[in-house]
């Protein structure tokens, strides 16, 4: 794949927080359309990929670009605007405000920040809240819904941007397992629609059914990159072999 056709490319990219190098030298390449998740131990760099990608951290070498925007060269809130339409992100922390109703979560952003108009925001709010299954949620606040219900309102909410990326931090780390097969079900149906994700999870029988492509990470590498099946069944460096063999 060249980079021309590629949604998102990632090029040498470093990161460091102080002392500490968490990105080494990171290079990928997303095509439109595709699921890519990164799976890889903890501190590994694979929120800090994510985080760069949406611009929430400044990178320190390298080059990022997702479409027409050059990543790195937005400096500004304003610059970072239409790069946030472009681009959404789910976080392992729900981040809803407690004091507005599940609808209201959702209609908050395209209203405040593309200055769309309400009523055209709340009946697509509604459609979205239908998409992952909370319809009867709409008028709940976050304190009255489970953790999983309140992540499926998240996703909406970065869907209500009309984003052409989504990027998933971990968003089942801290649900209750039972909760976690909803969440999943919402993400599994965006990826089937052709929507273009990446995803960060410790869900393996996940990341092989959903994903085109798997990532591994270690020590702030992509060690190894494959379609699902062959990263699973066949992983040819020794550190993927290492972590599926403790985590499988």
């Amino acid at each position: 794949m060249s980079r021309i056709e590629a949604l998102i490319e990632l090029d040498n990219v470093r990161k460091s927080f102080g002392d500490f190098e968490v990105l080494k030298g990171i290079s990928m390449f997303v095509q439109k359309g595709e699921a890519v998740c990164i799976i890889g131990p903890s501190g590994s760099g694979k929120s800090t990929i994510l985080r760069c990608i949406n611009g929430l951290f400044p990178i320190d070498e390298g080059f990022i670009r997702v479409g027409t925007h050059r990543v790195h060269e937005l400096k500004s809130d304003k610059a970072m605007r239409s790069l946030r339409h472009q681009v959404a992100m789910v976080f392992q922390q729900y981040n809803l405000f407690p004091h507005r109703t599940a609808l209201q979560n959702i209609m908050m952003a395209p209203i405040q920040v593309l200055g769309h108009d309400r009523a055209e925001v709340e009946e697509r709010a509604r459609k979205l809240l239908k998409k992952v299954r909370l319809s009867e949620k709409a008028d709940s606040y976050p304190g009255q819904l489970s953790g999983g219900q309140q992540q499926r309102v998240a996703i909406a909410r970065a869907l209500a941007m009309q984003p052409e990326v989504i990027l998933f931090d971990e968003v089942t780390a801290a649900l209750d397992p039972e909760t976690v097969k909803d969440v999943l079900f919402a993400i599994r149906e965006l990826v089937e629609e052709g929507l273009t994700c990446i995803l960060v999870t410790h869900e393996m029988k996940f990341a092989r059914e959903v994903s085109q492509r798997v990532c591994f990470t270690d020590h702030g590498l992509i060690v190894e990159s494959a379609p699902p099946a062959e990263l699973f069944d066949n992983p040819q460096d020794p550190r993927t072999r290492e972590f599926l063999g403790q985590v499988l």
